[in-house]
């Protein structure tokens, strides 16, 4: 009954609010609100995001048809401070009631607190004030609708509006366009009085984005403008600027046919009060200096070291602390060249990537010695060869209710006087999890330390020569590290050692490719006999069934009371399982899997891994910058371990299941794969469809019948299916009675509409399908096994909405995921039975999920 109240009191509330709200409450008499602009083009409503933008005056801001902004705004009183004074203007016996126990200087700030004015101003600067109809606006607006089709060939455009009255203090506007015949290009001419230029020109001119056959577009013209100049630039016209590029459109000569000429004239050089033109001549780089130690602050200190090393000069004010080589090799603006812009702009990408200097600063200068000649300064000024810095930061997981974590670091630049970097740094963390043992009832009760070491070379570390292959225009790079840990964060106390081998190279913008030639990662399990303390979910799910099926009472803590568990550190669990594997039972099908399932997970969680992998990775972007809205991305991936293991240990000792081991541990094979999607579209208006698909899997073979716990995947989690927590969904279609649920293959597709709710804050709707199946490993469990199209009727399906809050460097998203299908439920109960607020999942998480 109760509940039923709340949820009837809620209802009212909400209508309350929703339709308590006068939209016109602050519209002044004898004005209008414009409550909606219509377009109409050639008789068709066209309100896409570029038309739309040419109004001046929008309507009021809405969420799914509700002013939400403006009627935040009603609800703000106006002038309070004025509202407040009158207060006691008619009634002065309060006022000096309240000046008895209050100072005046207090009554007046009373009137400046949040209560009677605060609260206000913020509903004020939240809200939205209503669009009054103002003509003056709504005609600039029928202009700028003109100039919008005229700058695109409909230079016959014309345009009226009409005001219709809804209702009291309501109105709404309607444009109409009729766009005319379009004028199309017919010839183009070009007139360019520089013969260089007019051969670059001719080699590329199929390149223009101005056409014959095309309607005219103002937009074509700019771009081909940007097009001509930078063809120019780039092929040694260095003092060669876009304004020399004219247009003029004819469009006398026939009806709705453009003639195009397009005009280059001489170089204009002013002298005093002079102008006179010469034609543009080429510029080729005669000579180029490099400033290793520049101090932007000391420009004029002496030089005291130089050399020369293949047409390059170096300079140094102290002594050269760089081979030259290691600087030139960035250097792509070479004597004898043309000037070019573009190898200006890789010059200074590549230096900067060196994380030695500061962004390089690079200058021509025209040779008096020589005609046309350019003399290339390029300025560098080092960085702190040390660095030393640190951070902290605090953590929630579903593993770690709270915690701490920090790590220091110390960068050590031109190690060895090629550009190289160094860094080294510690780490560490705490925690607290209920979902440890705790048997001292200690508030941090999980800790990692670690440390790490990296070695940055600016080129392939390689014994023989690659430029051909890859030059050095793709910025190639080499990282060789080394990473230990030791932590008892994941369940079991564990000593990780890591070392890797990595090449990075950009064949071209937006396009990564890394290639580890050798990945080591060597997994020790430290306390692998505290495993049931720490997952207590299988140990509850055995503990049922050792008393259900009459277990042994010494393997209880206390005989005599079969309800208060296996013991552990006592062997109690661990002769329930010999006693299972010796048939000591007449167990049923169904609990022989789950004891079977729990026992293959505790096998994988505690055994050592030795994993030495190689792979290659290719990622691409269409993405411009952080405001385009419509891209792509691409990322894949293919990983191969085992192979060189197994060359090295052909004749190696055996373990029990004819696994070869190195060191003592049995060496993981297996073959990986990944491939992930992701499209954004910009609906404009701040209205984005984004979309993501990814498939991997990993098959074990040779050596291993299962892939290591660190290589597989999991389903669930705040940036995977937001309706299940991180493992908590799969394999396949089985209850996920494991603590943390894996397998070695995973199917996800994720789509999200994002929506600007007002200023910074935005909201979403998402659905996330997808799950995760054992295939050619050791499962045999059909429940968890995908074989086929037919296993695709196990994908999970979540659905929900969230807020975030852009804070322009990052974003904070809140999402509540709902259980949509449910592959684990039975037959009749798989669709919408857990979409309810009690099943819901809370996902918090930092930047979009894709």
């Amino acid at each position: 009954m109760k509940k039923s109240i709340t949820k009837i009191s809620l209802f009212i509330l909400i209508g309350l609010i929703i339709f308590g709200c006068n939209t016109t409450k602050r519209v002044p008499e004898g004005k209008s609100l414009l409550t909606k602009n219509n377009i109409f083009v050639d008789g068709k409503k066209n309100n896409g995001e570029d038309v739309f933008n040419q109004l001046y005056q929008k309507q009021n801001s809405s969420i799914l048809g509700y002013r939400l902004r403006l009627n935040i705004y009603n609800l703000a009183k106006q002038k309070t401070d004025s509202i407040y004074r009158a207060k006691f203007a008619n009634n002065p016996k309060k006022y000096f009631r309240k000046v008895k126990w209050l100072s005046k200087k207090q009554v007046k700030r009373l009137g400046e607190s949040f209560w009677y004015s605060g609260i206000h101003n913020f509903l004020r600067k939240t809200g939205e004030a209503p669009v009054i109809l103002d003509t003056v606006s709504t005609k600039k607006s029928l202009r700028r609708l003109k100039s919008f089709y005229y700058t695109r060939g409909y230079f016959d455009v014309t345009a009226n509006y009409k005001i219709d009255s809804i209702a009291r203090k309501k109105i709404k506007l309607r444009y109409d366009i009729v766009k005319g015949t379009p004028y199309i290009i017919d010839s183009i001419n070009s007139y360019i009085s520089s013969k260089p230029l007019d051969s670059i020109y001719q080699l590329r001119k199929r390149n223009s984005f101005v056409k014959s056959g095309k309607r005219v577009i103002y937009s074509n013209f700019d771009a081909e403008k940007t097009r001509i100049t930078e063809d120019f630039r780039n092929n040694g016209a260095f003092r060669f600027q876009q304004n020399y590029v004219t247009y003029v459109i004819d469009t006398l000569t026939n009806k709705h046919i453009a003639n195009v000429d397009m005009n280059i004239e001489n170089e204009s050089i002013r002298v005093e009060d002079s102008v006179y033109s010469v034609p543009f001549e080429l510029y080729k780089i005669s000579k180029v200096n490099i400033y290793t130690d520049h101090s932007p602050a000391n420009q004029n200190l002496p030089i005291k070291d130089s050399t020369v090393y293949k047409d390059f000069t170096l300079y140094s004010v102290n002594k050269l602390k760089y081979r030259p080589k290691a600087i030139t090799d960035g250097i792509f603006v070479t004597k004898g060249n043309y000037f070019s812009d573009n190898k200006t702009t890789l010059t200074s990408k590549y230096l900067s990537n060196l994380k030695v200097f500061n962004y390089p600063l690079i200058q021509y200068i025209e040779d008096k010695d020589q005609k046309n000649g350019l003399i290339a300064n390029i300025y560098l000024s080092p960085r702190k060869k040390y660095t030393f810095g640190f951070s902290t930061d605090f953590v929630h997981s579903n593993i770690q209710e709270f915690g701490i974590s920090g790590n220091t670091f110390l960068s050590i630049r031109n190690v060895f006087n090629g550009a190289e970097t160094f860094e080294i740094g510690g780490r560490g963390s705490i925690g607290a999890s209920k979902d440890f043992a705790n048997p001292h009832n200690n508030f941090f009760n999980i800790s990692e330390i670690g440390a790490d070491a990296k070695l940055n070379f600016p080129r392939l570390f390689l014994p023989f020569k690659t430029d051909k292959i890859i030059p050095k225009t793709m910025i190639p790079y080499t990282t060789i590290s080394l990473g230990y840990s030791k932590q008892t964060n994941i369940g079991l106390d564990k000593q990780n050692f890591t070392s890797s081998l990595v090449y990075n190279w950009t064949p071209k913008k937006n396009t990564i490719f890394r290639f580890d030639l050798v990945n080591i990662q060597f997994v020790k399990n430290i306390n692998p006999g505290n495993y049931f303390n720490v997952y207590g979910s299988s140990y509850k799910v055995l503990n049922t069934l050792a008393v259900t099926y009459g277990a042994n009472p010494n393997y209880f803590n206390d005989p005599t009371d079969l309800n208060s568990g296996l013991t552990i550190n006592e062997g109690g669990v661990e002769n329930f399982l010999s006693d299972v594997r010796n048939d000591a039972f007449n167990l049923s099908v169904a609990d022989a899997k789950t004891i079977n399932s729990i026992v293959e997970q505790k096998t994988r969680l505690t055994e050592d891994n030795l994993i030495v992998a190689s792979s290659i990775s290719f990622s691409k972007t269409s993405q411009k910058d952080l405001s385009d809205n419509t891209f792509y991305a691409i990322k894949a991936k293919v990983e191969s371990a085992g192979n060189l293991m197994s060359l090295i240990a052909g004749a190696a000792k055996q373990t029990e299941n004819n696994s070869k081991t190195a060191f003592g541990v049995a060496f993981s094979q297996y073959i990986k794969t990944e491939f992930e999607y992701i499209k954004h579209w910009d609906l404009q208006r701040k209205k984005v469809l984004a979309a993501k698909a990814f498939i991997g899997v990993a098959i074990p073979y040779g050596n291993s019948n299962s892939v290591p716990f660190s290589r597989s995947y999991f389903a669930g989690g705040t940036n995977d299916i937001r309706a299940w927590q991180s493992y908590g969904l799969g394999p396949g279609k089985t209850a996920s009675i494991n603590d943390f649920n894996e397998a070695n293959m995973k199917l996800l597709f994720n789509t999200e509409f994002r929506f600007g709710i007002f200023q910074q804050l935005y909201g979403a709707f998402f659905i996330d399908a997808g799950n995760i199946w054992n295939i050619s490993d050791v499962v045999i469990n059909p429940d968890a096994v995908f074989s086929g199209l037919k296993s695709l009727e196990n994908i999970a399906v979540g659905s929900g909405f969230g807020l975030r809050y852009d804070f322009n460097f990052f974003v904070i998203r809140f999402d509540l995921g709902f259980k949509t299908y449910n592959p684990a439920n039975p037959e009749n109960e798989k669709w919408f039975k857990e979409m309810r607020f009690d099943k819901s999942v809370i996902n918090i998480g930092i930047n979009y999920p894709f």
